[in-house]
């Protein structure tokens, strides 16, 4: 048991019931793990709800309040500046291990041991982070600048998911191109899976412009969802036009597909964010305009609606972070989308091909779990990396979860309630992965004597 809490063997003393499980992805779900525990605490300091539940149901609230110097009524454990301080020292915690794992190449060395274990030390490590944040001397420098610095990580981490969603399109095409040359069969799921994909961004553009938009007025819905849209059929028409096809044969609309549903969505979240209009009517009282009207009644139990649109960001936000870390991905953000030429197209091609692990050692401890040590002849993904990506999720979530830069007025309750901030941040973004994809298309024609592989 001492193994399992402060060394190298955490899954290996699980149940024999859980399957088997590689000792790298062991250990990226035990960081994710940490993750996700102090999102939930960060969600919770920003819930009005809770902070009232807390009041009624414990017991001498005030003393125990006075007891842990967190002001009469705990006004220091919650509110965006609690947020900052916790998400401070989990920024704090994943920076100090991208500093420790640079140029760890084995997972031998004494660095990499301490990478995938000493898990009880590290959660004691970042509980001490989190809670040493609350003693910083002059809170209000701090959360200046700090406020800063977690707007420029969060748009980093923001401008990572989207070039890893170019890598993750061209690597979808060039795939199922592999599997089309040698059977016809590949070659119409990929017409298929085209078709459909731009079925989706075509609905969604003609669904944003029957309830986004009005004969009169919503003049911002109209512009952006036409330039959008017109940006997609610009990309599309760019992905098969002979001057890019000649240098990247592999280019196709399938990734100009993915691409159009991407934008769509933001799109859509965009103007689901954005603070709502209101006129007169005839009867002198206010009317929200620009927003379907089926939305508003969805929005009434905001409970229900915060609890699962949070889950389902989240969700994304450590996916994000997972699939970041791995070779491709890695070689993705330094513009590199190369694959091998041997690849074999399969359904699942983000996954490898069955078998592969079947090749590694299996060490099984007695009455413990099946572990696979995936590492013996090196590091499966990049350390450092890994640490880093999730330093910038910590700065999103900070930034996110207190609503950006309406940091004053944010509660978790109100997650989905539209701000200026989140509406151009999703714009801005939106356009920033059209002109990234466009890069990757123009690129071979701008700089015609260096190679690039797509």
């Amino acid at each position: 048991q001492l193994a399992c809490c402060c060394g190298t063997a955490a899954c290996s003393l699980c149940c024999k019931c859980c399957p088997k499980i590689k000792q790298s992805t062991s250990t990226r779900f035990m960081y994710a793990l940490y993750f996700i525990l102090v999102t939930v605490i960060c969600c919770i300091m920003m819930s009005t709800t809770v902070a009232n539940e807390m009041k009624r149901h414990i017991p001498f609230y005030k003393e125990v309040c006075k007891g842990i110097q967190a002001g009469e009524m705990c006004e220091k454990l919650v509110g965006y500046s609690a947020v900052y301080k916790v998400c401070f020292g989990m920024a704090c915690f994943f920076f100090f291990f991208f500093l420790f794992t640079i140029k760890i190449n084995s997972s031998k060395s004494c660095r990499a041991y301490i990478h995938n274990g000493f898990w009880l030390i590290k959660l004691i490590l970042l509980a001490a982070m989190c809670s040493g944040a609350f003693f910083i001397p002059d809170q209000d420098t701090f959360l200046n600048a700090w406020r800063y610095v977690g707007a420029t990580g969060g748009f980093l981490f923001i401008a990572i998911q989207l070039i890893l969603l170019v890598e993750f399109a061209h690597k979808w095409n060039k795939n199922w191109t592999a599997g089309a040359n040698h059977k016809q069969m590949w070659s119409g799921l990929l017409a298929l899976v085209t078709l459909v994909l731009y079925s989706i961004a075509v609905a969604a553009l003609v669904l944003m412009a029957l309830f986004y938009t009005r004969s009169e007025g919503c003049m911002y819905n109209k512009v952006l969802i036409g330039v959008n849209g017109g940006l997609c059929l610009f990309v599309s028409l760019v992905a098969i036009s002979p001057c890019v096809q000649n240098r990247q044969p592999h280019s196709g609309l399938l990734q100009s597909g993915v691409i159009s549903c991407y934008v769509m969505y933001l799109t859509f979240s965009a103007l689901s964010s954005k603070p709502p209009e209101t006129i007169l009517d005839e009867n002198n009282q206010n009317i929200t305009i620009c927003v379907p009207e089926f939305s508003q009644g969805l929005h009434r139990d905001e409970n229900l609606v915060t609890g699962l649109g949070t889950t389902i960001l989240f969700g994304c936000i450590l996916y994000s972070c997972l699939t970041s870390t791995t070779r491709a991905s890695s070689e993705a953000l330094r513009g590199i989308y190369a694959t091998p030429e041997t690849e074999v197209a399969r359904c699942c091609f983000c996954c490898l091909p069955e078998g592969d692990g079947d090749a590694e050692e299996r060490v099984e401890k007695r009455g413990g779990q099946t572990v696979i040590y995936d590492e013996k002849k090196g590091t499966v993904y990049s350390y450092a990396f890994f640490h880093f990506v999730f330093f910038l999720a910590s700065l999103y979530v900070m930034m996110t979860v207190t609503h950006w830069f309406h940091y004053e007025s944010a509660q978790i309750e109100k997650f989905f309630t539209g701000t200026w901030s989140i509406f151009w941040i999703k714009m801005v973004s939106c356009w920033v992965c059209v002109c990234l994809y466009l890069w990757t298309l123009i690129a071979p024609l701008c700089c015609p004597t260096r190679e690039f592989l797509v």
